[in-house]
């Protein structure tokens, strides 16, 4: 398949022009050849949580002709590549390695997204579109097949692929939870949608200082279950995907424990 069209396929099944306004990552292919003069062949394909060294690296050995992954390198453009971003840049090129990126739409998407991915691990049922900002959403809620206890839920968030450190639980709603809110990553700014919305707990990746108090006023659980650790389902995703049409994937696992 060409760079282009399997581009292309991505960007159409993720919906990546919907997120064009409201995400900082340049979504789509941010390093690599475009235009029909100058196309290439993707026979296989890389895929990882962060475009970093340690990825870039990894899909160069595997002899991946694209790595693809959740947070990349451009956020709100890049003014000057030097330094880190010079040397990310550089051994992509040098390996003739195009780098494909998908921040909040792998986020949000309801069947192929990071919080989709979640609430499958968790079994949730009757999901909607979760976490609004601006015109799309970039998570999920829904119902536990089954009640759970907060330790057992948290058990569950434990066994995520990536997790390195126990589940942090502020422990504020009820004891049994039914209804749970996900956003992945760094989601507790959304802690009023899930208050109003009226679920038992919101499952997100990372804190900040002030969720301990508006969790605790609110009555309700928050489940920090790492940044990683909740980021990898919509690679994972894509990678089976990626497979379905026809190419040879490598999936590189690098987590960092936040």
């Amino acid at each position: 398949m060409e760079l282009s069209e399997y581009v292309e396929r991505l960007d159409d099944r993720l919906d990546t022009d919907a997120y064009a306004d409201v995400d900082a990552s340049a979504n789509g292919l941010q390093v690599g050849p475009s235009g029909p003069t100058v196309d290439r062949n993707v026979d296989h394909v890389a895929f990882a949580v962060d475009a970093a060294m340690e990825t870039i690296d990894a899909a160069t050995a595997a002899g991946a002709d694209a790595l693809v992954t959740h947070h990349g390198i451009s956020w709100g453009g890049i003014d000057h590549v030097t330094g880190r971003t010079y040397d990310r840049i550089a051994a992509l090129s040098e390996a003739e390695t195009a780098l494909y990126v998908s921040h909040l739409p792998l986020d949000g998407h309801q069947e192929l997204g990071n919080a989709a991915g979640v609430s499958d691990e968790l079994d949730l049922v009757d999901r909607r579109p979760f976490g609004e900002l601006g015109p799309v959403t970039i998570g999920t809620a829904g119902t536990l097949s089954e009640p759970l206890l907060t330790a057992e839920l948290r058990e569950r968030l434990d066994r995520f692929e990536g997790s390195m450190t126990d589940t942090h639980v502020l422990p504020f709603g009820p004891e049994t939870i039914e209804e749970v809110a996900v956003v992945t990553g760094s989601g507790v700014d959304w802690l009023d949608e899930a208050v109003d919305a009226g679920v038992d707990a919101l499952v997100t990746g990372e804190g900040k200082q002030q969720v301990y108090h508006d969790a605790r006023e609110a009555e309700i659980t928050v489940f920090l279950a790492g940044h990683y650790a909740t980021e990898t389902f919509g690679v994972r995703a894509l990678q089976t995907l990626t497979e379905e049409w026809g190419i040879e994937t490598t999936y590189v696992s690098h987590p960092t424990g936040l």
